[in-house]
């Protein structure tokens, strides 16, 4: 099922130079458009959650870890 994409403000050269491009590919700019879009995202992937967690691990590494018992421990304290 193919569904539709509307680009609101986009700068008249960006759209002169898509029509130019569609031109030149002997496309429609609408063609082009897909063309542009399917190859930018064909080789995308999602990252998996092990990726995602190392990477959180090293943009959090130089920060204090205070250990969950410690926390919860703290927490019964105040009670």
């Amino acid at each position: 099922m193919a569904g539709n994409l509307h680009v609101r403000n986009l700068d008249d050269d960006l759209i002169r130079k898509l029509k130019i491009r569609a031109a030149r590919h002997g496309r429609s700019a609408e063609a082009e458009h897909r063309e542009i879009l399917r190859q930018a995202l064909a080789n995308e992937t999602e990252p998996d959650f092990d990726d995602l967690a190392a990477e959180l691990r090293k943009l959090t590494a130089s920060r204090k870890q205070t250990p969950s018992e410690v926390l919860l421990r703290e927490d019964r304290d105040e009670r």
